[in-house]
Order: C-alpha cells, then structure tokens, then sequence
C-alpha cells in the first residue's frame, strides 16, 4: 500500500527518500486535519510546529508492529524502548516535518488538480480492468486510517519532497580514485581449493544421563510449548459472498458472448523456423528443403541456429508477437513448409509439425464456469457492502459470531492456535487462503482489543479477537528426553567436526600437500578458478568465500557447509588482481557511489534543518507517551 504513495518520483531515487524518510503507512507528516483523532499535546516542536501525542504514538506502535511481523513475536513496550525504537520514531517524524517546512519556505506547490490526476493514473490503484478502482482506494484509505483529503495532502507533501531530493541528487559526484577502488576490490579474484570433510571421520560416544540432563539445563529455553492463542475470526470474501448472486440464464448467456475466447480451447501448433538475413536467401533455402536437397535442421545450422533456436514450441496463435509470422503459421498444413515470411525482426521460413485443432465452446458445455465467474464477479462487488455492515456491527458492539450469523458469513472459534497457524494436534488452524498474514496480526494484537479487518488477496478481508493467551511452558525433561538426546550429539558432533577441521587447517599452514590433507578429510579435493567476492563456487558458502578473501595465497581455514552440519577445508592457491575498469563499470559503479553518497547528504541535510528550525524535545511529554512515566495531571 504504502507504493501508493511513491509517485512523487520514479525510480532509485524515489526508493532512497523513502528509505531515508519514510515509515509504515499511518505514520506520515504532521498535518493537523490528515488523520483522525487528536492528541493532547506534544511530543516535539519543529520550529513553529508539533509532533503531536497522537502522531508520535501511532508511529511509536508502527515500530514495533513492524519488528513483531518480522519477528513472530510481539515488543512489549520496555522491549522497545530497551531498543529505543521510540527514539527511531520520532526522528523520523521530526525529519518529515522538517523537510515540509523547508518545502514550504522553497515555495514549491502542486494544485489539486495535478495530485488528484497523479493518483486517477496511479496502477496501484488499477482495478483488474486497469482502470481507477475507487474500492481498491478506499481499501488504501482504511488500512491507513486516513481520510480522502488527508491522504492527498500527503500526497502533495509527498510529491515536493521529490522536488528537493532531485535537486540534491543533480550535485552529487562520485570521486574516480573510488570508483577504482571499489573496481579492484570487487573483481579481485582468487582460486580456492577445497575438500569436504567426511561425517564419517567422526563420531560421537552415546551419552548418558548426567550428560543430557546437563544439556536439557543448559538449553531449556529451546524445550517449549509454543504460545497459543484462542481466537474468533470472521471471514469475509468473494466467494462467500457468491452464493447470494442469483443470475439469469439470458445474463449468462450474455457473459458467455462477451467472453467467449476465454473457454474457447486455441488452436495450438508446434512450430519450426529458421531465420535468414535476406529474402533471396531464404528463397533458396526453401527451394533446396522442397526439392529434398537439404533438410530443414541442416539449413538452420547453416544460418548459425541451434536445434532449440528451431523448436519454438506449441504455441497458440496469439503466443507469436508477429502478426505475419503468425498468420503464415497457423495458415499452414501439416509438415508444409511457408513461404519466406518478412517478419518485424527477420525474414523466416516456418513449418508446423503437430496441430492442436482446439474447440470451440459451447455456452451448456461451459455453463458452470461462467456462472461460477460471473458471480464472483458479482460477489466482488458486493464486499464494500458488506464491509460497512460489519464495521457497523462491530462499532455497535455486536461480536463476531453474532455478526457472522446476520450476515451469513463464515465464523471461526479456534479454540488454540501457534503462530505456524497450527493446532496442539498438528492441524491448520485457520483453513483460508493466504492465512498467514493474518495470522501474523493475530499475534501482534493483545487481548481484549478490537483490531482492524486485516486485508487478504482475494479480495478478502478477516475479523479477529483475540480472547486469550496461553503463554508457552516448559516441557518436562522425561517428555523431551529424545530432543534433547538429538541437540547433544548435533552439538558434539559440531565441536568433533570443528576440532577435525582445524588439525587439517594446520597441517596446511605447516606446508602439507593439498591432495594428502584431502585424503585424511575422506572426501575428494575440488578447485574453484575466477572465484569473485560475490560468488560462491558449489561447496562454499558466502562466510567461506569472505574467509578465503581475507587470506593471503597459501592460506588456508575451514567453514561450515550450507546445511550447517558439515565442514569444509579450502586453500588459497592464486590471487589474480582485476583488470583495468571500462568505461561501461566505471559509469556503473559511479552511480552506485552517488546514491551512498547522497544518504550521507540526506542525513546531512536533515540534521541541518534540525539545527535551523530549533527542534525541541519535550521529554516528559515524550516519557508519558510511551509510558515510562507517569501522568502528573
């Protein structure tokens, strides 16, 4: 959603302002009429302006929404103040709104028309018609919780920023020396020997009691239950919404006319074709395969093409972007060979060695299908309904399944689910597609809150509650006791694998041959040449590969396989310097220079704006938002 609102500007630099600027949608600039509800004070003063309470609240929360969605597991408010994401917060605040003030003070401007246009055109908006889809805005406008006007205000503000940012882009020049520097470093390159140790060359003694118990102690946090949560859920989709369509049969008959190439089955051919440079060349081409002289195949390498250049495949007409290749194609019997056909590209000769005649439908042969799109299509548009009277329930205080009764619509008592949307038992929890994503909100709201409909693809939207939490409890010893017996040996078997691969290490820094080292690894020596920074040859990983670029030639070490459970010893057997830069990488990597420079710039910038504009911080105000503190009044 939050694409939405990128229009401003185009490409690398609009991502840069954003990644420097922007936060998770709801959290904006500091216009007064945007969102609703207001705060009591605030939090911070930039220049004549607030970061209001309320502002500063909802983007304290967006934080840590954002880091419990990644994370799986939810912040409590000490958490994420330990990691002083209410800090990240409202600098992030006090930038956006230091920065449209400057605008402000530049002059710079857009009129409504130009905003409102910008977002008719938008596809982010597009509907599947690609056309404006005011549902599909009016489902940005909620999930941001803004108004209409809210929203194009900050989507002008949005757009000015743009106008700054591309002004101090022009400026910014990325210093040769780096740029030869960054070159040498990037295409230095080294060849790598390597072998893989044999699991079999270790092994590890069965353990005994003392020594599991010992680690179950050492690592009870890893023997848990996981957290469940007892939750109610209301689905609302387009196909619970189909069986309300009623439809006509002449309505059907009429979707079947304007659809009718949809289940039509295409006529589909699998062609051959040779490319020719001129006409008289593949004129005589032609004359040769007819007259027997030549068979196609042999033409073709002839002109240069390979056996997979031929086969295009089987294709439908409307698969072939040439509309006179594909009309001479599809003209064609059987094995029978066109004439020279010139194309947009090339001038061919094409051939067809199977066809698919297709079927055309029938309306009763498809009869179902169309009633089962068309009501879907229907049912789309009924779901903004739908959505309000839910809303209305929920606002009257109505619950879930007490909604889900009047409206006819899927109600769930999901007596326990994890955050895997899995059961005590091992089921799916919440059986609906996509229904990872609100599972994941399920475990970001707390108990007794009445959380926002979180929106599926589909379209589709989910009601929950969360009506209680089941904390995760420690397993007993006696009930883990195999799990346990599997993380000791994975664990000493790691420290024997370790302890084996560095006595080879040695062995290696001490002079010994490559081969013979291998042999006692038990595994078969493998060299890798023109191994780049970036690239990681079969067998090592991306940490072995920085391993081996920070040894010099003749050094050697050890690193774990991809998988974690192996180990594999390499050797620097040659370092190769990079060549001279081009033209063609210097003008590339002077480009990816500018944009670090220019972060560095923005944080420059902003910090200034900072200083000019005076920002205070009202810490007491801050600590009561955030409820380090308590409220004097």
């Amino acid at each position: 959603m939050l694409d939405a609102l990128r229009r401003g500007a185009q490409g690398w630099l609009a991502k840069l302002l954003f990644a420097i600027l922007i936060v998770s949608f709801g959290v904006f600039w500091n216009v007064a009429d945007v969102f609703r509800g207001f705060g009591r004070g605030a939090v911070a003063h930039v220049g004549d302006e607030e970061v209001t309470v309320t502002d500063f609240q909802r983007a304290f929360q967006n934080e840590i929404r954002g880091i419990t969605l990644e994370g799986g597991q939810r912040l409590t408010t000490e958490q994420a103040l330990m990691l002083r994401l209410d800090r990240r917060a409202l600098d992030r605040l006090v930038a956006q709104t230091a920065v449209r003030k400057h605008a402000d003070e530049l002059g710079l401007s857009l009129s409504d028309e130009t905003v409102a246009q910008g977002v008719m055109n938008d596809p982010d908006f597009a509907g599947a018609d690609g056309k404006f889809s005011r549902l599909g805005f009016d489902g940005l406008l909620r999930q941001m919780n803004v108004s209409e006007q809210g929203f194009m205000a900050l989507r002008r503000d949005d757009e000015l920023r743009a106008q700054i940012f591309e002004a101090m882009s022009a400026a910014v020049v990325a210093p040769k020396p780096l740029v030869e520097d960054l070159h040498a470093y990037r295409e230095e390159q080294r060849t790598i020997e390597q072998v893989a140790i044999d699991p079999g060359k270790v092994s590890v003694a069965e353990p005994d009691e003392a020594k599991l118990k010992g680690t179950y102690e050492a690592r009870k946090g890893e023997f848990m239950t996981p957290e469940y949560r007892k939750v109610a859920a209301l689905v609302l989709s387009k196909d619970s919404l189909k069986s309300e369509v009623t439809l006509t049969d002449d309505e059907l008959k009429a979707y079947y006319t304007d659809h009718k190439p949809s289940y039509d089955k295409a006529e589909r051919r699998r062609l051959q074709q040779i490319a020719f440079k001129d006409k008289a060349t593949a004129e005589q081409a032609r004359t040769d395969i007819s007259e027997g002289k030549k068979n196609f195949l042999d033409v073709a390498k002839e002109q240069g093409a390979t056996e997979s250049d031929v086969n295009l495949g089987m294709l439908a007409k409307s698969d072939l972007i040439d509309p006179k290749i594909a009309a001479a194609a599809f003209a064609l019997e059987r094995d029978k060979l066109s004439e020279p056909v010139e194309g947009r590209f090339a001038i061919v000769l094409v051939r067809a060695v199977e066809i698919d005649p297709g079927k055309e439908s029938t309306f009763d042969e498809v009869k179902d299908k169309v009633r089962d799109q068309l009501s879907g299509e229907r049912a789309e548009g009924l779901i903004q309904e739908r959505y309000d009277l839910i809303e209305e329930g929920r606002n009257a205080g109505k619950t879930l399944a007490e909604i889900g009764g009047e409206q006819k619509l899927k109600f769930l008592d999901i007596a326990a689910l994890d955050n895997k949307n899995q059961t005590p038992d091992g089921k799916t929890a919440l059986d609906i597609p996509d229904a990872a994503i609100a599972v994941k909100e399920m475990f970001v709201s707390g108990v007794g809150t009445q959380p926002d409909a979180v929106e599926l693809p589909g379209p589709a939207y989910v009601w929950f509650d969360v009506q209680s939490v089941t904390e995760r409890k420690q397993k007993e010893f006696d009930q883990v006791k195999d799990e346990v017996k599997t993380v000791y040996k994975e664990v000493e078997t790691a420290k024997a694998m370790n302890d084996l691969a560095q006595k080879l290490v040695d062995r290696l820094k001490a002079g010994e041959e490559f081969a013979k080292v291998a042999a006692d690894a038990g595994g078969k020596p493998e060299l890798s040449e023109t191994v780049k920074r970036n690239h990681s040859p079969p067998g090592l990983t991306a940490e072995a590969v920085a391993q081996a670029f920070a040894l010099p030639k003749g050094g050697a070490a050890y690193a774990e396989t991809s998988d974690r459970a192996g180990r594999v010893v390499f050797q620097v057997k040659d370092i190769v310097p990079a060549a001279a830069v081009t033209k063609t990488e210097a003008d590339k990597l002077a480009k990816e220079i500018s944009q670090e420079l220019l972060t560095d710039d923005l944080n420059a910038y902003v910090a200034a704006l900072r200083t000019d504009l005076n920002v205070r911080i009202n810490e007491a105000e801050l600590a009561r938002a955030t409820g380090a503190a308590t409220d004097a009044q």
